[in-house]
């Protein structure tokens, strides 16, 4: 089993990005996902995640209006859609989910401890935000 993220690329500030985290040899659909970024230097961020069995949402205040998460059951995917990028976006980007907490992963706010420790997270996608 495993995560596999895609869509990162340059953007200009304002802009827009969509990433993609795609999974495979599990139901992505009966657990949580997580989106994180790490820019250089900082600690990992947990900004997103969706519950994929009803759907609630969760998002840190620096995203919050400007990033949308989203899944797509039916393409084992989950999406972070990014729109008006600022050059603090600028990071590496991850998803990652725990098979063991499928209800209480986002809404019990493990996915953003730091120290947690995911079963499956992606080898990242990055993100660069300039002009």
């Amino acid at each position: 089993a495993q995560l596999e993220e895609s869509g990162g690329g340059l953007a200009q500030p304002g802009g827009s990005l969509t990433l993609s985290c795609a999974a495979s040899g599990f139901t992505l659909g009966n657990y949580g996902l997580a989106w994180f970024r790490q820019a250089p230097g900082k600690e990992r961020e947990g900004i997103s995640c969706i519950t994929n069995t009803d759907g609630s949402t969760y998002y840190v205040d620096s995203v919050k209006g400007r990033f949308t998460i989203s899944g797509d059951n039916a393409k084992n995917t989950v999406y972070l859609q990014m729109n008006s990028l600022k050059p603090e976006d600028t990071a590496v980007y991850y998803c990652a989910t725990d098979v063991s907490r499928p209800h209480t992963y986002c809404s019990g706010g493990y996915y953003a401890l730091p120290t947690y420790e995911h079963d499956f997270m992606g080898q990242g996608t990055q993100v660069t935000v300039s002009s």
